[in-house]
């Protein structure tokens, strides 16, 4: 798997633009609290569950509930199949647009 074009892999699920953004939120982060998520993108959390809840149930993340001081929190992070997937799709994005797609 030296080869990038090796990993590239187009990826439908993860092709919809939040969700594309979701993973790459996600990526550099071991977790990422929903609310910082939700934030960071803009979204109402109606939205927002919606494309995790997509992405959960590929496989792509998990999804953390949690009670801190009280209060419930959701946290969520990549898995190894959600983080191999958006890696291809980003390599397939660069050869698309590279031309060599």
């Amino acid at each position: 798997m030296d080869n990038p074009s090796d990993q590239a892999r187009f990826d439908e699920l993860i092709h919809a633009p939040l969700r594309l953004r979701i993973c790459a939120s996600l990526a550099p982060v071991q977790w990422a609290d929903f609310s910082l998520l939700k934030q960071n993108l803009g979204v109402a959390d109606s939205v927002l569950s919606k494309h995790i809840k997509q992405l959960a149930d590929a496989e792509y993340v998990r999804v953390e509930r949690f009670a801190k001081r009280g209060h419930s929190h959701l946290r969520v992070s990549l898995t190894e199949a959600g983080r191999t997937a958006y890696v291809g799709h980003v390599a397939a994005l660069r050869e698309i647009t590279a031309g060599e797609g």
